[in-house]
Order: C-alpha cells, then sequence, then structure tokens
C-alpha cells in the first residue's frame, strides 16, 4: 500500500534551506520527517509567495526519493479557518481521487494553530490518517488523538463519520447495503443477485471473486444484510494489508503479555465477528502458513489466542473476496487446494463493468448525482452535469478499475471545471493512464463477457498513445515507429480507437 504524507508548509521549513536569507542550519519539520519515515508522495500546501516556495522545493526534491507535489493554496488570512478548511478538505479529496487505497500521514507541526486543528478535525471525522509531530528538540513521533476525545465533544460528526467516507469514496460499501443497492441493468448482474439472495439465506462460506472495483464487499454486505446473521456484526478485514507477524493477532487475538508490545488482552476479528459475518477480502494474498491456520479454525470452529492455550468456540460465517485466479495460484503452490475447497462453496464471479452492456451510462449518472450532492454545501459549487462529448469518452473507455476508478474520475473530473459542466476535456485528463505491466493481458479470464476483439483493440490502443506521445504528435513519425505502412493508417486506427489529436 502506498505511503503518502501531507502537510503545510511552514517558516521553519523555508528557512531550512540553504538559499533563503533567514537560513537557520536545521531540517526544518518536513524534511526531518521525510529523512526520518518513507513516503511515496508528498502532498505539500502553501500559503507564501512563490518566489519564496520555489527555492525550498526545488531543494527538498534532492534531499529525498519521494514524489513532491506542492499547491499555493489562496487563504485571507493563515488563521482563517473556513479558508483553511476548504484547501485542506480540497487536497484530501485529491489524494483520495488519485491515489485510492493508501496510508495517509498528516503532519501537524508546520503552519498555524488554526491549520492544525482543521487537520484533526478532518482527520478524525472524513478520514483514516495516521497523524506525526516533528521538532527539532523531541524528533519525529506518531501523534495519539483518542478517537473517544473528539467523539465526546463531537459526538454527531464521530457517528457520521463512517458514512461521510463511504459517500466521497466508493471503496466502502453502506452498511445498510442490500440487492436494491447493487444498480444494475444487465441480466447478468440480475442473475447474480438472485444467487446472492439465494446464498443469504444458506449459512455457507462463499468465494466472490472478480477484477478489482467490481463491487465484491457490496455483494458480501448485501449478503449479510439480507441473511439471518443480518441484526450481528459484519467484520471486514484486507488480509493483503496486514503484516505477516501480525496475521495471527489479529485474526485470533492474543493475551497480554504474548509479545512484546502486548499490553492487554486483545480480541481478534475471528471473536469480533462471533454470530455475524466475517468478510475475508484479497483472501488470494495470505500466505501458505497462515492458510494452514486459517483451514484449521474454518475446520475446527475454534480459536487460540496467541500466548494462551485454551481454544474458545466461534460461530463466524465467511464471505471471502479475491481478484487473483485462484485456480492458477494453486496451480502454481501460492495457495492451498483445501482452503479454497473449504471456503469456496458458494461462488460468486462478478462481471467487469466492460462486459455490462448498458450500466456505465447508468453509474456514471447515480455516481455523479452523488457526488454532486456531497460536494453541495460547498461554497460557490455548482451542481455539474455531462456533456454529450464526455458522456461517449466514458462509454468507450474499458475502465480496468471498473466502479472504483469510474467514480475516482468522476470526482477528480468534477474538481476543475468552475461552470456547470463536465467537458470531453475534463474527463481525458481525469482518466488516469496506467502501465501495461499491471494489466496482465496474457492472463485474463476468458469467458464471463471476455471479447478478444476488445483485448486486441486494447493492445493496439496503449500503443497507438505511445507513439503518439513519444512522436511527439508527428503522425508519420508515430505510424513509423508502429511499422504502419503510411501515415493516414495510423491516423484511421486513431479515430476508430476514439484517440484525439
Amino acid at each position: 500500500m502506498r505511503k503518502i504524507l501531507v502537510s503545510w508548509i511552514g517558516g521553519n521549513d523555508l528557512q531550512a534551506c540553504p538559499d533563503h536569507a533567514r537560513y537557520h542550519g536545521s531540517l526544518g519539520p518536513i524534511l526531518s520527517t521525510l529523512k526520518d519515515r518513507k513516503f511515496d508522495s508528498v502532498y505539500l500546501l502553501y500559503n507564501y509567495p512563490e518566489n519564496e516556495v520555489a527555492p525550498y522545493i526545488s531543494w527538498i526534491k534532492t534531499q529525498v526519493h519521494s514524489t513532491i507535489i506542492a499547491n499555493y493554496e489562496t487563504l485571507s488570512s493563515p488563521v482563517d479557518f473556513s479558508d483553511i478548511y476548504q484547501a485542506a478538505k480540497k487536497a484530501l479529496q485529491l489524494i483520495s481521487a488519485t491515489e485510492g487505497e493508501c496510508k495517509l500521514s498528516i503532519l501537524l507541526s508546520p503552519g498555524t494553530p488554526a491549520m492544525q486543528a482543521v487537520w484533526i478535525l478532518l482527520g478524525k471525522t472524513l478520514y483514516s490518517v495516521n497523524f506525526i509531530q516533528s521538532s527539532k528538540e523531541q524528533g519525529v513521533s506518531d501523534v495519539a488523538l483518542p478517537f473517544d476525545i473528539a467523539a465526546e465533544f463531537l459526538p454527531d460528526l464521530a457517528a457520521k463519520s463512517k458514512q461521510k467516507l463511504s459517500e466521497l469514496m466508493l471503496d466502502a460499501a453502506p452498511d445498510t447495503a442490500h440487492f436494491e443497492n447493487i444498480l444494475s441493468n444487465n441480466p447478468t448482474i440480475d442473475t447474480l443477485k438472485q444467487k446472492a439472495a439465494i446464498l443469504a439465506m444458506r449459512d455457507v462460506p462463499v468465494l466472490i471473486q472478480g477484477e478489482t472495483g467490481t463491487g465484491k464487499e457490496l455483494f458480501a454486505r448485501a449478503i449479510h444484510n439480507s441473511s439471518p446473521r443480518g441484526n450481528q456484526k459484519f467484520i471486514p478485514i484486507n488480509c493483503g494489508a496486514i503484516p505477516k507477524e501480525l496475521i495471527d493477532s489479529i485474526f485470533f487475538g492474543h493475551a497480554k503479555g504474548a509479545f512484546t508490545g502486548a499490553i492487554k488482552n486483545h480480541k481478534g476479528v475471528f471473536e469480533e465477528a462471533d454470530g455475524g459475518t466475517l468478510f475475508l477480502d484479497e483472501f488470494g494474498e495470505l500466505p501458505l502458513d497462515a492458510q494452514v491456520r486459517l483451514l484449521r479454525v474454518l475446520q475446527e470452529g475454534k480459536i487460540v489466542r496467541v500466548g494462551e492455550v485454551d481454544a474458545i468456540k466461534i460461530d463466524v460465517r465467511i464471505i471471502a473476496a479475491t481478484h487473483k485466479n485462484l485456480s492458477h495460484a494453486i496451480g502454481q503452490g501460492t495457495f492451498r487446494e483445501d482452503l479454497f475447497y473449504r471456503v469456496a462453496i458458494g461462488i460468486l464471479n462478478l462481471p467487469p463493468l466492460r462486459a455490462r452492456e448498458g450500466d456505465t451510462s447508468l453509474l456514471t449518472d447515480r455516481l455523479l448525482d452523488k457526488i454532486n450532492k456531497d460536494a453541495s454545501a460547498l461554497p460557490g459549487y455548482k451542481h455539474k452535469k455531462i456533456s454529450p462529448k464526455a458522456k461517449n469518452i466514458i462509454l468507450k473507455h474499458r475502465w480496468p478499475g471498473n466502479i472504483r476508478e469510474l467514480h475516482a474520475t468522476l470526482l477528480r473530473a468534477s474538481l476543475w471545471p468552475s461552470g456547470d459542466e463536465i467537458s470531453d476535456t475534463d474527463i481525458s485528463e481525469s482518466i488516469v493512464q496506467m502501465s501495461d505491466e499491471n494489466s496482465e493481458i496474457l492472463d485474463r479470464e476468458i469467458g464471463n463477457g471476455f471479447d478478444i476483439q476488445e483485448l486486441i483493440d486494447e493492445v493496439e490502443e496503449y500503443y497507438v498513445r505511445k507513439a503518439w506521445q513519444q512522436s511527439g504528435g508527428r503522425k508519420k513519425q508515430a505510424a513509423e515507429l508502429l511499422g504502419y505502412n503510411s501515415y493516414q493508417t495510423f491516423d484511421k486506427r486513431m479515430q476508430k480507437l476514439g484517440i484525439k489529436t
């Protein structure tokens, strides 16, 4: 998971730059943090003049390997809560839209007390973040801000925090999801909803397979909420995000003193979900040794906490989800066949968005309605609609990230227009082109909406775009790079694939 840091740039940071007139010889809070911890990307906000900030940004880029993104924010004053709130919230929305699932940290030290207060408000209500502080005297350390403290003074915000996060991003399905929340006009999805409704009433393990962003958790929650266990807990856990050495503790719990840092007894997710449903997302990411221990628990219906010897009986329904081809993983020896058959009783194979004819348009309209509703309280925000040209681009795109990518693209596109229309340019610039290294183009499942011509067009589109960029927009040179016999052939391929010059 990518690690992201966000912070305001403070005066002590600027003065850490050797070119600054008031150079003080220390690193400043931001660089001290980046020297102490590794981050993939760093988002910096500033309200200082450009001529003061530009040398600092240039200098800090030479000091670390992280990607540095710096944005100027207009503030009427560095203590104006309204302006600071809008700037900080916009930054976190942008990070959520562009980075997707990530580990987000906020550096509190730089900036004014008003800036720190706004970070804490946002980080404790709308976003899941880790707070960090950095000082010359104390060094770099995590900031412990117990959520109960915020909940005591802000009970309404505390109650709405999880719901609000779900509204902003589609990563988490709503807690109350039922089958009517699964929007579709496609007969394949209707059939899957019917099968899922049957599974809801049969207390058997379920395996949901599908590409990232196809709605696996939405189906899992709908099954749980429609089942006899619906009034019990639904506990989701991302198996791919658990450090290997903590799997047993997180799954089965631990006793006080079982290992360094175990300062009290801790229930694992199996105990937490007792009587309800445990959702094992990214199920295929579990290491083999953990698969063995999980299999034993599923067979015996008992767990043993780390550091204890007495078994605890549990009654948990398992719903697992994966984007991986587990049959292929079994063949490669990275996934246990016996665990697969233990969990894969009720199997649902969710099709990608590109195979759900008619649903892209439906979901686009519904998702944009949701984005407009979420942003309606923002000062100056205008209700957005999609232009016909923009809609055509959306309908032609393959959406390898599926519904999650569609939502993130629409959210990203809605940030920039000052008017009420999202143009084709807005959409084109908001679609993130992923490297073909992640596409696994030679390892796709056949059937379930597979289209060989679509696959061929996808490969050609990738290389046509690459040649267009590499040639600097010169059609003759691009045609030669691809081995086309003339630039007219290249031009026709661009038109067929909907690529604009």
